[in-house]
Protein backbone atom coordinates (compact mmCIF):
# COMPACT_ATOMS: atom_id res chain seq x y z
CA UNK A 1 0.00 0.00 0.00
CA UNK A 2 1.13 3.94 -0.86
CA UNK A 3 -0.71 6.97 -0.25
CA UNK A 4 0.78 10.24 -2.15
CA UNK A 5 -1.21 13.40 -2.35
CA UNK A 6 0.06 17.31 -2.98
CA UNK A 7 0.32 20.04 0.09
CA UNK A 8 -3.18 20.91 -0.48
CA UNK A 9 -4.60 17.24 0.50
CA UNK A 10 -4.01 17.85 4.43
CA UNK A 11 -7.43 17.72 5.61
CA UNK A 12 -8.14 14.54 3.82
CA UNK A 13 -5.59 12.70 3.72
CA UNK A 14 -5.45 10.77 7.60
CA UNK A 15 -9.14 10.09 6.09
CA UNK A 16 -8.04 7.97 3.04
CA UNK A 17 -5.12 6.72 5.28
CA UNK A 18 -7.56 5.55 7.74
CA UNK A 19 -9.73 3.72 4.82
CA UNK A 20 -6.47 1.84 3.27
CA UNK A 21 -5.76 0.46 6.55
CA UNK A 22 -9.56 -0.87 7.20
CA UNK A 23 -9.10 -2.80 3.83
CA UNK A 24 -10.83 0.17 1.49
CA UNK A 25 -10.12 0.07 -1.97
CA UNK A 26 -7.44 2.59 -3.27
CA UNK A 27 -10.35 5.05 -5.17
CA UNK A 28 -13.23 4.90 -2.94
CA UNK A 29 -10.10 5.62 -0.06
CA UNK A 30 -8.93 8.39 -2.49
CA UNK A 31 -12.57 9.93 -2.99
CA UNK A 32 -13.01 9.85 0.63
CA UNK A 33 -9.81 11.84 1.86
CA UNK A 34 -10.46 14.53 -1.14
CA UNK A 35 -14.35 15.13 0.04
CA UNK A 36 -12.55 16.48 3.25
CA UNK A 37 -10.34 18.86 1.05
CA UNK A 38 -13.44 20.31 -0.50
CA UNK A 39 -15.25 21.08 1.92
CA UNK A 40 -12.42 23.10 4.16
CA UNK A 41 -12.23 26.58 3.81
CA UNK A 42 -8.49 26.89 4.38
CA UNK A 43 -7.86 25.02 1.31
CA UNK A 44 -7.91 27.93 -1.30
CA UNK A 45 -7.83 26.43 -4.50
CA UNK A 46 -10.18 23.59 -4.13
CA UNK A 47 -13.91 23.59 -3.25
CA UNK A 48 -15.17 25.78 -1.10
CA UNK A 49 -11.98 27.55 -0.23
CA UNK A 50 -11.40 27.95 -3.87
CA UNK A 51 -11.81 31.25 -6.29
CA UNK A 52 -14.13 32.16 -8.80
CA UNK A 53 -13.96 32.68 -12.54
CA UNK A 54 -14.03 36.21 -14.16
CA UNK A 55 -17.60 36.87 -13.50
CA UNK A 56 -17.90 35.62 -10.08
CA UNK A 57 -19.24 31.83 -10.68
CA UNK A 58 -17.59 28.80 -8.91
CA UNK A 59 -16.91 26.35 -11.60
CA UNK A 60 -15.39 23.06 -10.05
CA UNK A 61 -13.52 20.32 -11.90
CA UNK A 62 -12.78 16.50 -10.62
CA UNK A 63 -11.79 13.38 -11.98
CA UNK A 64 -11.43 9.86 -10.84
CA UNK A 65 -9.24 6.76 -12.19
CA UNK A 66 -9.57 2.89 -11.94
CA UNK A 67 -6.37 1.87 -12.59
CA UNK A 68 -7.27 -1.81 -12.87
CA UNK A 69 -10.07 -1.63 -15.32
CA UNK A 70 -8.51 1.69 -17.27
CA UNK A 71 -12.05 3.30 -16.09
CA UNK A 72 -12.51 7.14 -15.87
CA UNK A 73 -15.10 9.55 -14.47
CA UNK A 74 -14.26 13.37 -15.26
CA UNK A 75 -16.74 16.22 -14.76
CA UNK A 76 -15.47 19.88 -15.34
CA UNK A 77 -16.58 23.47 -15.12
CA UNK A 78 -19.68 22.26 -12.28
CA UNK A 79 -21.64 24.92 -10.92
CA UNK A 80 -23.16 24.82 -7.68
CA UNK A 81 -21.59 21.36 -6.75
CA UNK A 82 -18.86 20.92 -3.77
CA UNK A 83 -17.62 17.37 -3.81
CA UNK A 84 -16.73 16.89 -7.73
CA UNK A 85 -14.62 13.99 -7.13
CA UNK A 86 -17.42 12.14 -6.15
CA UNK A 87 -19.59 13.24 -8.93
CA UNK A 88 -17.02 12.37 -11.16
CA UNK A 89 -16.89 8.27 -9.57
CA UNK A 90 -20.89 8.29 -10.07
CA UNK A 91 -20.27 9.35 -13.66
CA UNK A 92 -18.21 6.48 -14.06
CA UNK A 93 -20.19 4.32 -12.21
CA UNK A 94 -23.62 5.05 -13.99
CA UNK A 95 -22.90 6.63 -17.26
CA UNK A 96 -21.66 5.24 -20.67
CA UNK A 97 -19.82 8.43 -20.93
CA UNK A 98 -16.55 9.72 -19.48
CA UNK A 99 -16.56 13.32 -18.91
CA UNK A 100 -19.63 15.57 -18.11
CA UNK A 101 -19.36 19.22 -18.04
CA UNK A 102 -21.36 22.67 -16.98
CA UNK A 103 -25.12 22.47 -16.47
CA UNK A 104 -25.23 18.87 -17.76
CA UNK A 105 -22.81 17.65 -14.74
CA UNK A 106 -25.47 19.95 -12.30
CA UNK A 107 -27.58 17.84 -13.93
CA UNK A 108 -26.92 14.36 -12.71
CA UNK A 109 -25.98 15.70 -9.80
CA UNK A 110 -29.29 16.15 -9.17
CA UNK A 111 -30.90 13.33 -10.79
CA UNK A 112 -28.51 11.23 -8.31
CA UNK A 113 -29.40 13.23 -4.86
CA UNK A 114 -26.16 15.91 -5.15
CA UNK A 115 -27.19 18.63 -2.96
CA UNK A 116 -27.10 22.53 -4.77
CA UNK A 117 -24.22 23.78 -2.98
CA UNK A 118 -23.13 27.50 -1.91
CA UNK A 119 -19.79 26.93 -2.98
CA UNK A 120 -18.20 30.42 -2.90
CA UNK A 121 -16.48 31.60 0.06
CA UNK A 122 -17.32 35.70 1.26
CA UNK A 123 -13.63 36.31 1.25
CA UNK A 124 -13.23 35.07 -2.00
CA UNK A 125 -15.92 37.11 -3.34
CA UNK A 126 -14.42 39.43 -1.35
CA UNK A 127 -11.42 39.42 -3.40
CA UNK A 128 -12.97 39.11 -6.29
CA UNK A 129 -14.73 41.99 -6.50
CA UNK A 130 -11.90 44.34 -5.27
CA UNK A 131 -9.47 43.08 -7.90
CA UNK A 132 -12.19 43.56 -10.51
CA UNK A 133 -13.20 47.49 -9.13
CA UNK A 134 -9.81 48.18 -9.52
CA UNK A 135 -9.78 47.98 -13.62
CA UNK A 136 -13.45 48.77 -14.40
CA UNK A 137 -14.53 52.35 -14.62
CA UNK A 138 -17.52 53.81 -13.32
CA UNK A 139 -19.07 52.09 -16.90
CA UNK A 140 -17.80 48.84 -17.11
CA UNK A 141 -18.76 48.40 -13.53
CA UNK A 142 -22.37 49.31 -13.75
CA UNK A 143 -22.69 46.82 -17.21
CA UNK A 144 -20.80 44.17 -15.58
CA UNK A 145 -20.26 41.25 -16.59
CA UNK A 146 -21.99 42.07 -19.88
CA UNK A 147 -18.24 43.86 -20.55
CA UNK A 148 -15.67 42.41 -23.03
CA UNK A 149 -13.44 39.27 -20.41
CA UNK A 150 -10.86 38.64 -22.73
CA UNK A 151 -8.94 42.63 -22.11
CA UNK A 152 -9.78 41.18 -18.40
CA UNK A 153 -8.59 37.91 -18.16
CA UNK A 154 -5.04 39.12 -19.14
CA UNK A 155 -4.86 42.21 -17.21
CA UNK A 156 -5.54 40.06 -14.17
CA UNK A 157 -3.83 36.54 -14.82
CA UNK A 158 -4.54 34.96 -12.09
CA UNK A 159 -3.44 37.20 -9.96
CA UNK A 160 -3.60 35.03 -6.13
CA UNK A 161 -1.01 32.70 -8.33
CA UNK A 162 -3.31 30.14 -7.85
CA UNK A 163 -3.06 27.65 -10.55
CA UNK A 164 -3.55 24.69 -8.14
CA UNK A 165 -5.52 21.87 -7.27
CA UNK A 166 -5.97 18.53 -4.69
CA UNK A 167 -4.56 15.18 -5.96
CA UNK A 168 -4.28 12.25 -4.26
CA UNK A 169 -2.77 8.77 -5.93
CA UNK A 170 -2.50 5.52 -3.74
CA UNK A 171 -2.17 1.86 -4.16
CA UNK A 172 -4.71 -0.49 -2.13
CA UNK A 173 -3.76 -4.18 -0.50
CA UNK A 174 -4.76 -5.74 -3.63
CA UNK A 175 -2.47 -3.81 -5.61
CA UNK A 176 -5.19 -1.43 -7.44
CA UNK A 177 -3.69 1.76 -8.07
CA UNK A 178 -5.77 4.80 -8.58
CA UNK A 179 -5.92 8.32 -8.68
CA UNK A 180 -8.71 11.16 -7.77
CA UNK A 181 -8.08 15.01 -8.83
CA UNK A 182 -10.21 17.95 -7.01
CA UNK A 183 -10.20 22.08 -8.07
CA UNK A 184 -11.84 25.25 -8.50
CA UNK A 185 -9.35 26.24 -11.18
CA UNK A 186 -7.68 28.58 -12.35
CA UNK A 187 -8.61 31.87 -10.03
CA UNK A 188 -10.20 34.39 -12.62
CA UNK A 189 -10.54 32.26 -15.39
CA UNK A 190 -12.47 32.97 -18.12
CA UNK A 191 -15.71 31.22 -17.75
CA UNK A 192 -15.86 27.13 -19.23
CA UNK A 193 -12.24 27.20 -18.97
CA UNK A 194 -10.69 23.91 -18.05
CA UNK A 195 -7.61 22.69 -16.92
CA UNK A 196 -5.96 19.42 -16.55
CA UNK A 197 -7.49 18.29 -13.73
CA UNK A 198 -10.16 16.47 -15.12
CA UNK A 199 -8.21 15.46 -18.28
CA UNK A 200 -7.35 12.13 -18.53
CA UNK A 201 -3.36 11.51 -19.59
CA UNK A 202 -2.88 15.49 -18.73
CA UNK A 203 -3.68 15.83 -15.11
CA UNK A 204 -3.77 12.26 -14.26
CA UNK A 205 -3.34 8.79 -15.14
CA UNK A 206 -3.48 5.18 -13.36
CA UNK A 207 -2.17 1.66 -14.37
CA UNK A 208 -2.28 -1.25 -12.01
CA UNK A 209 -0.14 -2.85 -13.68
CA UNK A 210 2.94 0.08 -13.74
CA UNK A 211 2.01 3.01 -11.41
CA UNK A 212 0.28 6.39 -11.74
CA UNK A 213 0.68 10.27 -11.80
CA UNK A 214 -0.79 13.46 -11.55
CA UNK A 215 -0.26 16.93 -11.73
CA UNK A 216 -0.92 19.83 -10.67
CA UNK A 217 -0.41 24.08 -11.20
CA UNK A 218 -0.07 25.11 -14.85
CA UNK A 219 -2.51 22.78 -17.01
CA UNK A 220 -2.12 24.73 -19.80
CA UNK A 221 1.12 23.56 -20.04
CA UNK A 222 0.41 19.42 -19.26
CA UNK A 223 -2.93 19.37 -21.20
CA UNK A 224 0.02 19.83 -24.25
CA UNK A 225 2.49 17.47 -22.81
CA UNK A 226 -0.27 14.78 -21.63
CA UNK A 227 2.30 14.58 -18.61
CA UNK A 228 0.47 12.20 -16.50
CA UNK A 229 0.31 9.68 -19.25
CA UNK A 230 3.77 9.89 -20.29
CA UNK A 231 4.51 9.17 -16.38
CA UNK A 232 2.88 5.75 -16.83
CA UNK A 233 3.96 5.04 -20.46
CA UNK A 234 7.61 4.90 -19.79
CA UNK A 235 7.25 2.87 -17.07
CA UNK A 236 5.31 0.41 -19.67
CA UNK A 237 8.29 0.65 -21.58
CA UNK A 238 10.24 0.10 -18.98
CA UNK A 239 11.87 3.02 -17.53
CA UNK A 240 12.73 3.42 -13.83
CA UNK A 241 10.59 5.83 -11.71
CA UNK A 242 12.86 8.51 -11.90
CA UNK A 243 14.06 8.13 -15.49
CA UNK A 244 9.78 7.94 -16.49
CA UNK A 245 9.18 11.46 -14.57
CA UNK A 246 12.31 13.10 -16.01
CA UNK A 247 11.26 12.18 -19.34
CA UNK A 248 8.46 13.55 -18.88
CA UNK A 249 9.56 17.09 -17.89
CA UNK A 250 11.69 17.37 -20.79
CA UNK A 251 8.22 17.72 -22.87
CA UNK A 252 6.96 20.48 -20.35
CA UNK A 253 10.70 22.00 -20.33
CA UNK A 254 11.00 22.43 -24.27
CA UNK A 255 7.54 23.96 -24.55
CA UNK A 256 7.57 27.83 -26.23
CA UNK A 257 4.90 29.38 -26.38
CA UNK A 258 1.75 29.89 -24.72
CA UNK A 259 1.14 30.20 -21.19
CA UNK A 260 4.04 29.11 -19.44
CA UNK A 261 4.44 28.42 -15.67
CA UNK A 262 5.52 26.42 -12.80
CA UNK A 263 4.46 22.47 -12.84
CA UNK A 264 4.80 19.96 -10.08
CA UNK A 265 4.65 16.33 -11.21
CA UNK A 266 3.55 13.22 -8.76
CA UNK A 267 4.20 9.76 -9.75
CA UNK A 268 4.48 6.33 -7.66
CA UNK A 269 5.08 3.20 -9.27
CA UNK A 270 3.79 -0.91 -9.02
CA UNK A 271 6.59 -1.38 -6.32
CA UNK A 272 5.42 1.30 -4.06
CA UNK A 273 8.44 3.98 -4.89
CA UNK A 274 7.66 7.57 -5.45
CA UNK A 275 8.62 10.70 -6.66
CA UNK A 276 7.61 14.05 -6.26
CA UNK A 277 9.10 17.04 -8.59
CA UNK A 278 8.96 20.40 -9.51
CA UNK A 279 9.44 22.64 -12.87
CA UNK A 280 10.44 26.02 -13.04
CA UNK A 281 9.65 27.03 -9.83
CA UNK A 282 11.24 29.36 -7.46
CA UNK A 283 11.45 26.78 -4.56
CA UNK A 284 10.39 23.09 -3.81
CA UNK A 285 6.46 21.99 -2.62
CA UNK A 286 5.71 20.18 0.04
CA UNK A 287 3.32 16.95 -0.01
CA UNK A 288 2.22 14.38 1.55
CA UNK A 289 3.35 10.27 2.07
CA UNK A 290 2.32 7.57 3.44
CA UNK A 291 3.19 3.94 3.14
CA UNK A 292 2.71 0.93 6.25
CA UNK A 293 4.69 1.18 9.09
CA UNK A 294 5.21 4.69 9.50
CA UNK A 295 4.00 6.15 12.84
CA UNK A 296 1.86 8.74 10.97
CA UNK A 297 1.84 10.86 7.33
CA UNK A 298 4.90 12.74 6.67
CA UNK A 299 4.90 16.10 4.78
CA UNK A 300 8.47 16.44 2.45
CA UNK A 301 9.32 18.15 0.20
CA UNK A 302 9.59 18.05 -3.60
CA UNK A 303 12.94 17.82 -5.68
CA UNK A 304 13.79 20.57 -7.96
CA UNK A 305 13.98 19.82 -12.04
Amino acid sequence: MILLANTEAEPGFSHAVDSLLAGGAALDALVTGIGHVEAAPSVRSVGYGGWPNMVGDMECDGAVMDGTTLSVGAVGAVPRTLHVAALAREVMRRLPHVMLTGEGARRFANEIGFTEDDVLHPDSKRVWREKLDDLLDDEARAAFPDVPLIPLSNAITDPERVRDTTVFLGIDAGGNAAVATSTSGWAWKYPGRLGDSPIPGAGFYADSRYGAAACTHTGEMTMRCATSHAVVQGLKFGLSLDAAVERAAEDLLALKGGFIGEVVIHALDKNNKHRVVTLRGGKPVSYWFWEPGMAAPERRQSEQL
